[in-house]
């Protein structure tokens, strides 16, 4: 390979877009084999361990090779896409790894159909690293071997081939050994299709394709999917209608399930992984207590209705959940130790001289805890202004990393779902975290009569090794006290 040829072809490595993380998921390509790229435009979407982030390309040129199907879980500093940066030229192709499979194979599989959707559609890329330094990889490839579940096969590279040509995908996976008859005579299907296959555990494999040129449609996936009832060679067994089958709105396991499965695995990974990491190390390692307090809210209710009204509030949402941490806010001052963390390495309690509030968001990806930065120095407007976008973004899945770093305290609204408290678990490295439960009348004594009310109740969780549950209580109380009497938030302000 001489050094012009190197220079054309680049290579687009997984960067860490975290920090410190070892690897991401290919979620979705936004382009093809083919497709025209710019610097700076998003190619690809990936989940790491803390959230989903789009990939922008750091050079102008024509893609060449996708290195990885989605789905496909990618060391950092792995070669992701092939980009030949000067397109026309006469060139040879650059090495690549060793192949992953034999050449007959390569040329019995057919070439995937490309995505309908064009790369470039006008979102902000996320920012993150163009690249990481040279590094060795954990995987050594096998000469002439099959690949496995630790090693992702890669496409085997041969002549000089014309910049726009596809590149053969990957052999599917099952149960962690490549299929040898998904690589010899591969379904029809576009990126979209497989995925919505995947989703709904369907084996493409096993689909009786409608579309032109033998490819499978949404429709036939669709298809694929009627209750088993409805195919007479296959009769389901009675279920209970006492326990229906849960709908699966994530990848399933490598095991389709069929017709007549009794369980079905989930592989746990991405966001969903850290989290359960998470809420176990902070259940086992911090001390838990829980407080809990029943609050009157009838006249928070109210001022959140004339919010809603007011000019200066205009273009916000105004929601009980801004007053609950406008609340919060204003108890943290007056009681500014529990804005603290517990260092174990030098047995020390850090006090934070800022407050970094973290709302807990529940996304399809699972459970995140981004927070507002600088929360406590941000007006009524600011706050409802920064909270609606921290809701929208999360819900939208574009959370980034960053986004969900520094966290001092957290709040988790549990009233939505209509559940009236919890005893919510740490975010780790923080001390405290308040659930609010569901909003409803009941009646309550007002003024010496036995009247309905809008009442919820608070519960409050904090770490016991630097909160005592003397100054615990008197913040909870300090909280509820303000959503009682929302005038203190000027009173105490």
């Amino acid at each position: 390979m001489t050094a012009e040829t190197s220079a054309r072809y680049r290579e687009f490595k997984m960067p860490d877009v975290g920090e410190g993380l070892t690897e991401a998921e290919i979620l979705k390509w936004y382009v093809q084999p083919g497709d025209s790229v710019t610097d700076g435009q998003v190619v690809c979407e990936v989940e790491t361990a803390k959230a989903a982030v789009e990939l922008p390309i750091p050079y102008d040129g024509v893609v060449r090779e996708l290195r990885f199907e989605e789905g496909t879980t990618v060391d950092v500093g792995a070669s992701i896409i092939t980009v030949d940066v000067a397109p026309g030229s006469d060139g040879e192709p650059p090495a690549s790894a060793p192949p992953a499979s034999s050449a007959p194979e390569k040329a019995q599989k057919e070439p995937e159909a490309p995505d309908a959707a064009p790369a470039g559609s006008g979102r902000t890329p996320v920012l993150v690293g163009y690249g990481v330094a040279e590094a060795s990889t954990k995987r050594r490839p096998r000469k002439g071997g099959t690949p496995t579940a630790a090693q992702p096969a890669q496409p085997a590279q041969s002549a000089p081939v014309p910049p726009v040509a596809s590149v053969p995908s990957v052999p599917e996976q099952v149960n962690g050994h490549a299929s040898a008859a998904a690589a010899s005579a591969r379904p029809l299907a576009k990126p979209p299709v497989r995925k919505l296959a995947k989703d709904l555990g369907v084996d493409l494999a096993t689909v009786t394709p409608s579309g032109p040129d033998g490819i499978i449609t949404r429709e036939d996936v669709r298809a694929a999917t009627a209750p088993v009832r409805e195919r007479p060679e296959a009769p389901a067994p009675s279920v209970p209608v006492s326990a229906p089958a849960p709908v699966l709105t994530q990848e399933p396991a490598s095991a389709q399930p069929s017709g007549t499965a009794r369980e079905t695995r989930i592989p746990v990974k991405g966001v969903r992984k850290a989290t359960a990491a998470a809420m176990v190390g902070s259940a086992f390692t911090a001390p838990h207590v829980t407080e809990f307090l029943t609050v009157d809210v009838t006249r928070t209710m109210k001022l959140v209705e004339e919010l809603k009204s007011d000019k200066d509030m205009e273009g916000v949402r105004v929601s009980p959940l801004l007053l609950v941490a406008k609340a919060l806010l204003v108890a943290l001052k007056r009681n500014p130790d529990v804005n603290a963390a517990w260092d174990e390495a030098r047995q020390e309690i850090v006090l934070k001289h800022y407050v970094n509030l973290g709302i807990a968001a529940a996304t399809p990806r699972g459970l995140i805890v981004p927070n507002i930065k600088d929360a406590h120095d941000k007006t009524l407007p600011q706050l409802a202004e920064s909270l609606g976008e921290l809701i929208t973004t999360a819900r939208e899945g574009r959370t980034t990393p960053a986004a969900m770093q520094g966290g001092t305290v957290t709040i988790t609204n549990v009233g939505v779902f209509g559940v009236d408290t919890g005893t919510p678990i740490l975010n780790p490295g923080e001390s405290a975290i308040l659930a609010v439960g569901s909003i409803k009348p009941q009646p309550w004594v007002h003024k010496g009569k036995v009247k309905p009310r809008q009442v919820t109740t608070l519960a409050l969780s904090f770490d016991h090794r630097l909160i005592d549950g003397a100054l615990g209580s008197m913040f909870l109380a300090d909280v509820g006290a303000v959503l009682e009497q929302p005038k203190r938030l000027i009173t105490w302000a």
